[in-house]
């Protein structure tokens, strides 16, 4: 060995499908050996942690938190994608797709415009190289939204995009197909009352459906056009699932119902949930749970979704929600399988070759703890 090779020894390495005790050597950024027992040259002894890959996060709307802090305040742009930044990073992940907002939320929540500026924002930091990890586009598309499709074909003309949603929260469909539960969620956002609330909800349906029929085909047109892998959002019934079929979807987000999740894995379309849904025990809107799809056997994925610390506790809980999942299995849906479903061939398991996004995890109370973390080998925690 020489001294350009970084050592991790004394560590429960979690493999894509089975745990070692031993060491990873890294050279030039890149996993160039693996043992077991002790390694031929002293390195850091991680005293027994464990060492997983680097997380990979496919869907968190959090650099829109640190951008919109409030209601109506906007905070500096580049300021806002380092502390995002040092929040996905500290919370072990290592790829993360920053899921912006194109087009304006059926709470009247969006960027517009502002889109492209904190694109330019996260493209600064990533030219003067501030990032510690790396960030990657998800765009996600609200499909109702007037102007949707020219936002769309702005910022990928601009700037490159790995991965297209399909978004609509229209009420009375998908994520809010149960009225009552949306009502709770937006009646405090909102602040109307019973018959404001059910004449908007009368006003956005019937507006809605008009610009969803033309504004989706033109969305998933783009996205063929530039071999953007696509994902569904909130998929609730069969006749849903069918037609994110005929689009060539990859991604199934957030499933509402056990039935358009059984039917998007039978048909080879990767299954994504939210790593709060397992750990709160339940989804928020009442939908159905991430549990009883990892029971079922049809949960591929875990995404962080509004807590970027839920990814790494939820992944190292599902061996416990579903007994039949081992510890490597469940790092896989937040590590190999989220890098395959995004054409990541490079990363997302501890294997020669493969790149050295690195996570040393020490477990306090049952509690996953990030204690370093290294991106092509070298330490960003």
């Amino acid at each position: 060995m020489t001294d350009r090779i970084t050592i991790l020894q004394n560590a429960t390495i979690i493999l894509s499908d089975d745990i070692l005790h031993g060491w990873v050597a890294v050279e030039d950024g890149r996993i160039v050996d693996i043992g077991e027992g002790r390694p031929p040259e002293r390195g850091l002894d991680l005293e027994g942690d464990y060492l997983i890959p680097g997380l990979i996060e496919l869907h968190t709307d959090h650099l829109e938190s640190h951008y919109v802090p409030r209601p109506k305040v906007r905070w500096h742009p580049l300021g806002a994608v380092l502390a995002y930044d040092a929040q996905i990073a500290s919370s072990g992940i290592t790829t993360v797709f920053d899921s912006l907002r194109a087009g304006v939320d059926v709470d009247g929540g969006g960027l517009g415009a502002e889109l492209i500026e904190l694109a330019g924002a996260v493209d600064e930091a990533r030219r003067h190289n501030l990032l510690r990890a790396e960030h990657l586009t998800h765009l996600r598309c609200e499909i109702p939204s007037p102007g949707v499709v020219e936002m769309v074909e702005d910022f990928v003309a601009c700037y490159p995009v790995g991965l297209i949603s399909l978004m609509d929260h229209t009420p009375g469909q998908r994520q809010f197909r149960d009225l009552t539960k949306y009502q709770v969620y937006y009646s405090g956002k909102m602040g109307k009352s019973l018959a404001e609330f059910e004449s908007m909800v009368a006003e956005k349906q019937r507006s809605n459906g008009d610009r969803a029929a033309v504004n989706r085909p033109a969305l998933v047109a783009i996205a063929q056009s530039r071999s953007i892998p696509l994902a569904s959002h909130d998929d609730t019934t069969l006749e849903e699932v069918e037609q994110s079929i005929r689009e060539g979807v990859a991604l199934a987000e957030f499933p509402t119902t056990l039935e358009a999740a059984k039917a998007s894995h039978a048909e080879g379309i990767t299954v994504m949930m939210g790593a709060p849904n397992l750990i709160r025990g339940g989804s928020h809107s009442g939908n159905v749970a991430a549990e009883t799809l990892a029971r079922e056997g049809v949960l591929d994925i875990l995404s962080s979704d509004y807590v970027p610390a839920s990814l790494l506790m939820a992944a190292f809980d599902l061996p416990h929600r579903a007994p039949e999942m081992t510890l490597p299995d469940a790092i896989r849906t937040v590590t190999k399988s989220p890098a395959s479903a995004t054409g990541l061939r490079d990363r997302g398991e501890i294997s020669v070759g493969k790149r050295a996004d690195l996570v040393r995890v020490h477990i306090k109370s049952d509690t996953p703890v990030v204690r370093q973390v290294w991106r092509r080998g070298e330490r960003i925690i």
